[in-house]
């Protein structure tokens, strides 16, 4: 058999079990394992191998970091009337910014990891379990001893709209960079890096400088105003920001009270490093810098149920747009992309659309072959 089709046949070989040894691979192929070292080192070399436990491009994993919480929701059945009590109705799910970017990218078929940090509890365990049973790699994950997981309550009007919510999210401050530095070889195999800014900024800032060094792309999505001072000066590693007018903003630190004000305060923030911005709009639709413009993108006409979680759709439709070969460099398809995701979102009750499946961004659906 000649040289090339050895190659390929090793190349399969690891395709189908990326875990096995060297010894299982020299018996299959009838080899020596001196000559499977050497064309594995030829495979590494012409990066159809990406080092150690043979990592394959087409399955580098995006690596989410940040929040895992147990959501409560409730939604008044009439209007709200403030400083007294109103009928509601109560549900409970899991999310977090960073895992319900992971469970949508994991619905749509990506291979996806959860950096987070949980409580030795009931909801801490439950929170695993549910995102192991989607097939999302939890073992990164912080368990942090005699403390409770996050929890989100967020109050709804009777149209789904949020009038106010409380997170209880002081355990993500344990998230410090040294935990970032213990899974340096787990981010570096990453085919990108999407986190967001519940983390403290030294850790949002270890990330980005673990981006620069590894040329792993960072993507950033903002969760407050508040949470924006989070966000480090130096924005140098940040392929993308994804925040919405008033965390943009914040940002700035000066109103900005129409489209042409936040467009000058989005090149501003790529002056202090990040790539490209995207500003999101609500049902105005987005903001997104591409081409060395601003493009502005309408939202698609949606029924809407619940808010919850559509922004957290959009951005995992733009992190799975980034990691296609068709859609790579193409911001405006990433937030076509993100837009029908968040309009599928908004028409069901649950955080994540629960009928999400690898072809949900298919091209061919109107609202993404837009010229």
């Amino acid at each position: 058999m000649t040289e090339p089709s050895k190659k390929q046949q090793l190349y399969e070989a690891i395709r189908a079990n990326p875990f096995i040894s060297q010894q299982e691979l020299a018996n299959q192929l009838g080899l020596s394992r001196s000559a499977v070292a050497g064309y594995i080192a030829g495979l590494i070399r012409e990066r159809k191998l990406l080092g150690r436990a043979y990592v394959l491009p087409d399955r580098r994993p995006v690596v989410c970091v940040g929040a895992a919480n147990l959501d409560r929701k409730l939604r008044s059945v009439d209007a709200i009337a403030l400083r007294t009590s109103n009928p509601a109705s109560q549900s409970e799910s899991f999310g977090g910014v960073a895992r319900n970017i992971a469970e949508n990218l994991a619905r749509l078929g990506t291979t996806v990891a959860l950096l987070t940090a949980i409580g030795t509890d009931s909801s801490g365990a439950a929170l695993l379990d549910h995102a192991e049973t989607l097939g999302i790699d939890v073992r990164g994950a912080l368990r942090l001893e005699g403390c409770c997981s996050g929890t989100y309550t967020a109050v709804l009007d009777r149209d789904g709209e949020m009038v106010v919510a409380l997170a209880d999210m002081a355990l993500y401050d344990r998230m410090e960079p040294a935990f970032i530095d213990a899974r340096q070889a787990q981010l570096a195999g990453a085919g990108l890096v999407v986190a967001d800014l519940n983390l403290p900024q030294d850790t949002v800032a270890a990330l980005a400088a673990q981006a620069r060094r590894a040329g792993t792309p960072l993507v950033l999505v903002a969760v407050s105003e508040p949470k924006m001072a989070r966000l480090p000066a130096d924005l140098a590693g940040v392929r993308l920001l994804i925040l919405n007018a008033g965390e943009l903003a914040a940002r700035v630190g000066r109103p900005l009270p129409d489209d042409d004000a936040i467009g000058t305060a989005m090149r501003d923030v790529q002056a202090q490093g990040a790539r490209d911005v995207i500003v999101t709009r609500g049902a105005r639709g987005v903001l997104v810098t591409a081409g060395g413009g601003i493009v502005d993108l309408p939202a698609p006409a949606a029924s809407v149920v619940d808010v919850t979680g559509a922004g957290d759709a959009f951005a995992a439709a733009v992190c799975w747009s980034l990691v296609q070969d068709d859609g790579a460099d193409d911001l405006v398809l990433a937030c076509r992309r993100g837009l029908h995701l968040s309009s599928l979102t908004l028409s069901v009750p649950e955080t994540v659309h629960p009928g999400l499946g690898p072809d949900s961004l298919a091209t061919e659906h109107p609202l993404l072959s837009q010229d």
